[in-house]
């Protein structure tokens, strides 16, 4: 697969991506709206993304890192092309997490005592605690259908249908749009008064928590019809006892491992983030809320690119063509990295702007106590993005120990560092400074890790990356300076303009800046972005 055939795979990921991702804003938005970013919000947000965090616990890794290159393997090697040990997979993990699922709902108690920060075992919060119990055994059985639809997901891309996976969330945001569209008919919003801590009624947990539930399970069955078209049928074996099955379950040990490092990590900041909304500061639903826009380059660029790759490392990780793997895996990170670090840069400069399109639909001061966290969140993309790439080319080879000991230092630096911080500063700056610990943390594992698979495959094309980063910077500079003078020229709107006004201010920075940064790199020669630009405008002409 040439470079021009991952820009034109990734295209396709990225498109459905964006619209998913839109979808996603919206529901964000809403969810500040209807709920606020107190208590209340942390209540709900903290009980929907607790399903995702322990499916990534108990399989994520394995589903995410470790089946595609076996799946691969398989595909090659395998008279049926790899239907019976896709079949085999996919009967083991649905059993295993249905059994997993019921424990939860049952432990649901439990579970959050872990999470949750100790305040909330106060007998003044009993009914806030009572309702996000409510709300997470509502919420729980997503734990099934994200692991269902992730595995489905990954059978498609081993296959080439890279697609469907990217296009499926559209489905379910939408439905969670029309939820909490229906909370705000039935309830209405929550507003700045002191509703904004109280706990939720019996009816909206189970509006929200269901409704949450049910959008999991429709973007896993919008994937179903896909399996058949992409030559593959699921028939259900028991047959467990398959040597290459114990080969990926070997090789997941470490990548569970790795996983247990991460939310171990993750426990700590819900747990810290939890404390911030307590105590009348910014929590959880802050920190999340603001990752969510951070991941728009990540989702549409990183993720969309290594999917698009895995299977071409995988191959080359097979025949032991490692020059090519570290070659493919450089110069894939610098056409990430082209899009990831103008990002990076004005997502600080618009942060207020960014945080008043988001989330001022109904208050606009409840709205910029996000931008502190998003400001932040842009330079520390960059290391995230350089970190999640390296982790590929390991995977690729099957280096799954190694890959856990990198995570280690990961975690470590970030627990120590949000555990340093956080109970020094105010409970306002909670949020924003979990998000300087995650900048740190994945300092570290980019250096490590770009280090350690430079020497394992002899090369990531360095020098190449050097010069881009070079030329890049004086780019970002001139583009930042550009955008950061349009932002202070038009002050004069108010430090909180609301929707529109943050729309008109924060758009002409950034497309001012934008503007500035293609100019600069046409006139420097940054090919990463030239090419970029070319495929994107030949893609539209054709259209």
């Amino acid at each position: 697969m040439s470079d021009q055939r991952i820009l034109a795979s990734s295209a396709v990921m990225a498109a459905g991506t964006v619209v998913s991702r839109a979808s996603g804003y919206v529901r964000a938005g809403l969810l500040v709206v209807a709920l606020g970013s107190g208590i209340r919000g942390d209540l709900f947000a903290i009980a929907n993304t607790l399903p995702n965090m322990v499916y990534i616990l108990l399989a994520g890794g394995i589903f995410n890192a470790v089946l595609v290159p076996q799946l691969v393997r398989r595909i090659k090697d395998d008279a049926d092309g790899g239907d019976a040990y896709a079949s085999r997979v996919i009967t083991l993990s649905a059993l295993f997490l249905g059994a997993v699922t019921l424990l939860l709902v049952v432990l649901a108690p439990l579970l959050l005592r872990v999470y949750l920060d100790q305040r909330f075992l106060d007998p003044g919060l009993s009914a806030q605690l009572a309702s996000i119990v409510d709300l997470t055994r509502w919420c729980l059985p997503q734990v099934f259908f994200y692991g269902m639809y992730v595995l489905v997901g990954q059978v498609l891309n081993a296959r080439g249908r890279f697609g469907p996976m990217m296009w499926a969330p559209i489905a379910n945001n939408l439905l969670s749009v029309a939820i909490l569209a229906a909370y705000l008919v039935f309830y209405g919003a929550t507003g700045q008064g002191p509703e904004r801590d109280l706990a939720l009624g019996t009816s909206a947990e189970v509006l929200l928590g269901l409704g949450s539930t049910l959008g999991i399970v429709l973007q896993f069955l919008v994937l179903v019809p896909y399996l058949r078209a992409s030559g593959f049928t699921y028939r259900p074996r028991f047959d467990f006892r398959d040597p290459e099955l114990a080969k990926t379950l070997s090789l997941g040990i470490w990548t569970v491992l790795f996983v247990v490092v991460t939310q171990a990590a993750y426990l700590v900041v819900v747990r810290l983030a939890s404390g911030g909304a307590v105590g009348g500061g910014t929590g959880y639903l802050v920190y999340s809320n603001s990752l969510l826009i951070m991941m728009v380059p990540h989702a549409i660029v990183t993720v969309s690119l290594a999917t698009a790759i895995l299977p071409r490392l995988s191959s080359y990780a097979h025949e032991d063509r490692l020059a090519e793997l570290g070659s493919t895996v450089g110069s894939t990170l610098r056409t990430a990295l082209a899009l990831v670090l103008p990002f990076a840069v004005l997502l600080p400069i618009t942060a207020v702007d960014v945080a008043g399109v988001a989330f001022s639909w109904a208050d606009a001061e409840e709205a910029a106590r996000f931008a502190p966290t998003l400001a932040v969140f842009g330079p520390a993309l960059v290391f995230f993005t350089v970190h999640y790439f390296m982790l590929r080319g390991f995977y690729a080879m099957e280096m799954t120990r190694l890959v856990f000991f990198i995570q280690v230092a990961v975690s470590l630096t970030n627990v120590v560092v949000a555990s340093v911080l956080v109970p020094r500063g105010s409970a306002e700056d909670t949020a924003p400074l979990l998000v300087v610990a995650y900048l740190t943390s994945y300092a570290v594992g980019a250096v490590v890790a770009f280090a350690l698979l430079r020497r394992t495959v002899g090369g990531l094309e360095t020098p190449q990356l050097v010069r881009f980063l070079v030329r890049m910077a004086i780019v970002l500079v001139a583009g930042g300076g550009a955008a950061w003078l349009v932002e202070w020229s038009l002050s004069g709107l108010g430090e909180y303009p609301g929707t529109l006004l943050s729309l008109v201010r924060g758009g002409a920075s950034a497309g001012v800046g934008l503007v500035v940064v293609l100019v600069g790199a046409r006139l420097l020669h940054v090919r990463e972005v030239t090419s970029l630009v070319a495929t994107v405008s030949g893609r539209l002409r054709r259209g």
